[in-house]
């Protein structure tokens, strides 16, 4: 059986959160820690930890990912200016919480996506 993570709370509504979205497949609620005036998180309902323990079967909530990333973005008005959509993996892709997803932000100028080394 997989743990139980902070998501997973979110999810079943165990723990409380600015909810944005919900279906069977995947929970879309907003960062308590926003890094742009628009931080969402999109994440599977079913616990996989990395991008890397994604299974076969896990195609469709994949692609639904994408698709309420898109929606929110549009529902956000942020898709015109355009947007920022980061899934961190493991420990140098600075993923914090074992359970995979993925930010949406935007709503400002958000810079460079990483900063090269001299």
């Amino acid at each position: 059986m997989t743990e139980e993570t902070l998501f997973s709370k979110i999810i079943d509504k165990t723990l409380p959160s600015d909810m944005v979205y919900q279906d069977d497949l995947v929970t879309a609620f907003r960062d308590i820690n926003p890094a742009a005036p628009t931080h969402i998180l999109i994440v599977p309902n079913r616990v996989i930890p990395t991008v890397d323990d994604i299974e076969d079967s896990d195609e469709l909530a994949m692609g639904r990912m994408l698709r309420v990333a898109r929606d929110l973005a549009r529902q956000e008005n942020i898709a015109e200016d355009g947007y920022r959509l980061i899934i961190n993996c493991r420990d140098h892709g600075r993923q914090e919480v074992p359970h995979l997803h993925m930010h949406l932000v935007g709503g400002k100028d958000l810079g460079f996506m990483l900063r090269r080394e001299s």
